[in-house]
């Protein structure tokens, strides 16, 4: 193999064209290994094997530095620099992350995770080598489907200036997570289908200089136009055409369904897990297929991650015109929303909580200050949710609980979800934004009307301790209920406060006369949180308050039974913490 004697990039520069032919094959037998048993970002891995050859073959790493976008095609580049243990023993899967990691190689120089940033940090790489005169390429990997974030253009027209060594690789596969959406595209096909030759050229115009490669998966052709820019005095784009999932022939022929996988038989390409049963992306879907149906003015929007609401090609086709994909756009998605019910529609905003993070200054702005009736349904909001470092999905209580106008909802159940679903929907007064929770449960018909904002539901009348338990986490406030009772031998109260937003001042007010402690759980981090609401009610009174959540930290890749303990989430250490304040 040739695979195994690769340590560092400089093995790949000993190897001639037939013998790194055979180290590509390797690679992607390697990637399939990996991702068959542990998942992962497929495609875009699978389609920059020979483009991360090619790169590692002509420049030298780290001297030359390479800054991946996303970091959805960096498991080559992980092979090449020191860590394909990763990919060829099972025992290794778990010593690299999904993304590009400076702690794993002196080859990686950032932690991406979130997309259309490369073409800005290699521009700051840049212009720090040239500040302290140092030498040296400055590469930006970037996909065809991240160049629709703003971010992205943003970096380019300042490259366009730098008059500086600054190489940004266009990886083109004709493909964001699902198809491509914007006006951009149109000049990216044009300067497929004429080589490279087309006057109309969005590169030039921002005012790089231009290369086209018409197979990016040629090793050939990549290592003579790599060659022609090494070293260049001037902002340069690398356009290479790639196949996204090649060498896969299910992923060649399902780009959308093999971006990302999930544990799979490599022979049939079926998933191993068994997806069936119920669950909020289907429940979405159904509601609002027949909410379009019926009204017109109904419109769902995504940034570049339609099946988080159950839009899968098949559905989107259904719903036409009433759905749209603004790309890796989230800044424009809520804006554009806002618009739209500006002017009668009704905008529904699905995405996932990780993703939100980038559209607060819209939300703000362009929603809440205008106090436009958007509907957001924020996904993966959960300690349950997706675990690596760039992903968490416990950061969005803080953010969106405290701007002014924006009503926050958190269900417990599908029946809650979608009544609070529907009011939003229909409502015209406030911007709502619906806290998803992290498990399908079924649970009792509930109210469909939340118009009177901050009400929340007592669910079990109790003393002495009040445990208000916050969408996600109301069945562990059920069980943490359960617990006190069985170690005190009195029966606490039980809220469902429904409104992450806002406290029930009349509620939190009558319990003072009949309850010590009141304990909020949340599914998010403490600081800025919903429990800090409620500890500031009482922070003049007897009344003295737990609040249960999640310490403010970056965590990565982790045990969610772990977290929940170092963090006294589980009902017998939220028993034994009211127990002694009792």
């Amino acid at each position: 193999m040739y695979l195994e004697k690769i340590n560092l990039p400089e093995d790949v520069k000993k190897l001639n064209i037939g013998e790194m032919k055979k180290l590509a094959e390797e690679m992607r037998k390697a990637l399939l290994f990996r991702l068959s048993k542990h998942g992962g970002h497929f495609g875009p891995n699978f389609g920059m094997v020979e483009a991360t050859i090619a790169m590692h073959y002509v420049f030298k790493s780290p001297i030359d530095k390479i800054v991946y976008d996303v970091s959805h095609q960096t498991y080559p580049h992980k092979m090449l620099t020191g860590r394909k243990d990763g990919y060829l023993y099972e025992e290794h899967f778990d010593d690299i992350s999904g993304y590009s990691n400076p702690e794993e190689s002196e080859h990686d120089f950032f932690t991406v995770g979130h997309t259309s940033t490369s073409v800005s940090l290699a521009c700051g790489l840049a212009k720090a080598r040239d500040l302290k005169g140092e030498s040296g390429n400055i590469i930006a990997v970037i996909g065809d489907g991240s160049l629709s974030g703003g971010e992205a253009l943003e970096g380019l027209d300042f490259a366009g200036e730098m008059n500086t060594n600054l190489i940004v690789v266009i990886n083109d596969n004709d493909m964001s997570i699902a198809e491509n959406h914007g006006g951009m595209y149109k000049n990216l096909k044009l300067l497929r289908d004429t080589d490279g030759k087309a006057e109309c050229n969005i590169f030039k115009s921002m005012g790089l200089d231009y290369v086209f490669v018409k197979d990016g998966n040629d090793l050939e052709q990549l290592i003579d136009a790599f060659k022609s820019v090494k070293d260049s005095e001037r902002p340069i784009a690398v356009h290479i055409v790639t196949q996204k999932g090649k060498g896969y022939k299910p992923a060649e022929e399902h780009k959308e369904n093999w971006h990302w996988c999930m544990p799979f038989d490599p022979e049939t390409g079926k998933s191993i897990f068994d997806f069936n049963g119920e669950n909020f992306d289907s429940l979405t879907r159904d509601y609002l297929l027949k909410k379009m149906a019926a009204d017109k003015s109904v419109c769902a929007i995504t940034s570049a991650t339609p099946t988080v609401f159950g839009f899968t090609e098949d559905v989107r086709k259904q719903a036409g015109k009433q759905f749209m994909d603004v790309g890796i756009a989230e800044e424009h998605a809520v804006a554009l929303a806002s618009g739209i019910a500006t002017n009668g529609g009704k905008p529904f905003y699905g995405v996932y909580s990780t993703f939100i993070q980038r559209t607060y200054d819209q939300l703000s702005q362009d929603v809440c200050i205008n106090n436009s009736p958007v509907t957001i349904a924020v996904f993966a909001a959960s300690i349950k949710g997706m675990s690596d470092i760039t992903h968490l999905g416990i950061f969005d209580i803080p953010m969106l609980s405290n701007i002014p106008n924006l009503v926050y909802l958190a269900p417990t159940t599908k029946q809650e979800y979608l009544a609070m679903l529907d009011w939003a929907m229909e409502q015209k007064e406030h911007p709502v934004a619906i806290r998803v929770p992290s498990e399908c449960i079924d649970g009792k018909p509930a109210p469909t009307d939340y118009s009177e904002l901050n009400k929340y539901e007592v669910t079990q009348q109790g003393k002495d301790i009040a445990v208000i338990a916050l969408g996600s986490f109301y069945r562990l406030g059920e069980q943490a209920a359960a617990a006190i009772e069985q170690k005190i031998g009195v029966k606490p109260t039980l809220i469902n406060p429904r409104f992450i937003t806002g406290i029930d001042e009349e509620l939190l007010e009558n319990m003072k006369a009949d309850h010590k402690v009141v304990i909020t759980l949340e599914d998010g981090i403490l600081d800025g949180g919903f429990g800090e609401k409620i500890s500031r009610f009482y922070g003049s009174s007897d009344v003295k308050t737990l609040n249960f959540g999640l310490k403010k930290e970056f965590l990565d890749r982790y045990n969610v039974e772990d977290i929940l303990k170092e963090n006294h989430l589980t009902p017998e250490q939220i028993a034994e913490d009211a127990a002694a304040l009792i």
